[in-house]
């Protein structure tokens, strides 16, 4: 890659940048990466539980663990970037995601899978917020909207691409854990390149240590609609764990398909959908969008019991499907309608009590239901878990009448 001089200084010594277009190309990727890896889990997790001979509820602890990761990393670090730079933290997590990635690698048991996914969600938990924002900064003044999308694309579509490129790898070879780590490890390294010379998209501000400390608030002018929101924020993302976490298991343990690429299919389809959903509504007005998204999460859930009682994996993939416009349409339109709702200084806090929702809801009920296999088994399990989110979209959904009713 071509580069061209900065007239930036570090510690009074210039230094040599990428031209702009290439560091937001570049960036994407990197972005992407932690997200390929990620996704790549969803399928490999079974490789692992089969490899590795553990019990069948720590497949459930060993997805469940990222999410825990994840959120914890996120309100410590998630508003580091504003007061030290982007470039450090991108690099730190870069630098993590990396270690990850040599984990996965070369684990050997369970214990060394959980660590790697603990390590994983640590590391997008950390830099998501700092690769957000340098995307949109480095965007072109009359295109600033490039980086939001690329930031919705990158995530996403990597869970999507993760899951059906490793799905399809443990189909052809046998070295698939190899061929996909090895993978992740050179974009992790090309994007720590691009990280270090990229130019500095933010000016360093005061207040670092104080940002480590989480700030978590509903304001009382808010606190209606977060209340109407928070089960349907809490049902896509349940939905969003059941794609990830539990779906590529049922492939072969409901449906008895011993296929690795239909169970990196079964959780590519979700993410894959939401994708394209959150371009597809990006101008939707948002309460419209919630409304839509609510009823689409309550259709998928239907549809995925239905494939489950039936024995249909093309009806449970139909409901993920669905279940995919739930989640881009409900989980940005949450953000759109709250974070206008309070003013500048409490949206941080906002923002975190409903990533406190949406994680909380992606990680413990996987854990619960892993826990529920061994007392009632796997279908009665399943289709608690899914009945579940039933219930949270439709407590939504009439909250959501009331509010416009009020209005």
């Amino acid at each position: 890659m071509s580069t061209q001089q900065s007239t930036l200084k570090s510690s009074g010594v210039s230094r040599r940048v990428l031209p702009t277009r290439w560091a937001l190309g570049g960036t994407s990727v990197a972005f992407m990466s932690l997200y390929l890896g990620a996704g790549a889990l969803t399928p490999l997790l079974v490789d692992y539980k089969e490899r590795f001979a553990f019990a069948p509820e720590m497949l459930n602890v060993a997805f469940a663990v990222y999410a825990a990761g994840f959120l914890i990393a996120a309100l410590v670090f998630g508003s580091l970037s504003d007061h030290i730079g982007r470039r450090p933290v991108l690099i730190g997590g870069l630098i993590v995601q990396l270690a990850s990635n040599v984990l996965f690698l070369t684990a050997t048991d369970v214990s060394a899978v959980i660590a790697g996914r603990i390590i994983q969600g640590i590391a997008s938990g950390a830099a998501t917020a700092a690769f957000t924002a340098v995307m949109v900064e480095l965007s072109p003044e009359k295109h600033k909207r490039l980086g939001t999308v690329l930031g919705s694309v990158s995530l996403t579509g990597g869970l999507a691409l993760g899951s059906l490129f490793t799905g399809l790898a443990l189909d052809l070879t046998p070295a698939a854990k190899t061929v996909v780590f090895v993978t992740l490890i050179i974009l992790t390294v090309a994007g720590l390149l691009v990280a270090i010379f990229s130019r500095e998209t933010s000016q360093r501000i005061p207040g670092a240590l104080r940002s480590l400390i989480p700030r978590v608030s509903v304001p009382a002018v808010a606190r209606a609609e977060f209340l109407s929101a928070a089960p349907a924020v809490a049902a896509v993302w349940m939905l969003a764990g059941l794609s990830g976490g539990l779906a590529p298991n049922m492939v072969r343990s409901v449906f008895g398909i011993d296929s690795a690429f239909w169970g990196g299919f079964a959780g590519f389809v979700a993410p894959a959908v939401a994708t394209v959903i959150s371009l597809v509504f990006a101008k939707l007005a948002a309460r419209q969008a919630m409304l839509i998204g609510i009823y689409a999460a309550l259709l998928g859930a239907v549809a995925i019991i239905g494939g489950v009682f039936a024995g249909s994996l093309a009806l449970m993939i139909v409901g993920q499907a669905i279940s995919g416009i739930g989640f881009g349409a409900c989980f940005s339109a949450a953000l759109q309608i709250l974070i206008p709702l309070v003013s500048t200084h409490q949206r941080a806090g906002i923002v975190a009590a409903v990533y406190i929702v949406a994680y909380g809801a992606f990680g413990l009920p996987i854990v619960v239901e892993g826990q529920l296999v061994t007392l009632i088994g796997e279908i009665p399990s399943v289709v608690c878990y899914t009945g579940l989110t039933v219930v949270l979209t439709l407590i939504s959904l009439i909250a959501q009448m009331r509010l416009r009713q009020r209005a």
